[in-house]
């Protein structure tokens, strides 16, 4: 695919394999750029290396996460992509049109069972469960502490003495 840019190369991608948005091509190649540049924060020897399928999945979360926050779930599924399996896809379109390189481990099975998406995804934005407020024999009866009475009174406050 020389002499082709990368946005040519995925018009030809796209016509080929319409289950996933350009869009997600790009979300794809821009997370790559993203945990390659945590992974070099971690390591010491400060250096570009091959990524993993599961290094770059873990790196696809964080990075999907960090630019969609809760949308996150809503953008994917928007440009096809329900599963890791869907990443895999698209990473091994991209390498069968030169646009990313592959060692002989690499694989599709390597994106397989990474990680659900709704935990994934939606979960970290969801309420946090509060502890229930413990029973005691005031609140059993409906019975409000004293202190609690007078913020939660029935009675309009136009409708009590003043004094």
């Amino acid at each position: 695919m020389q002499g082709q840019s990368f946005d040519e190369v995925l018009d030809a991608i796209v016509a080929e394999d319409p289950r996933y948005d350009r869009d997600a091509y790009h979300f794809v190649r821009e997370g790559l750029d993203y945990t390659q540049q945590q992974i070099l924060k971690q390591e010491t020897e400060g250096k570009l290396r091959h990524v993993s399928g599961q290094e770059l999945l873990g790196g696809l979360r964080a990075y999907a996460l960090d630019q969609f926050g809760p949308m996150t779930l809503t953008v994917l599924t928007e440009w096809g992509v329900w599963r890791c399996e869907d990443f895999g896809e698209m990473v091994f379109n991209m390498v069968e049109h030169e646009l990313l390189a592959r060692t002989d481990e690499d694989s599709r099975d390597d994106f397989k069972d990474g990680y659900d998406f709704l935990e994934a995804f939606r979960k970290p934005f969801l309420p946090s469960a509060k502890p229930a407020r413990p029973i005691t024999a005031l609140n059993r009866r409906g019975l409000r502490p004293a202190s609690l009475k007078a913020r939660h009174s029935s009675k309009p406050k136009s409708d009590q003495p003043q004094g």
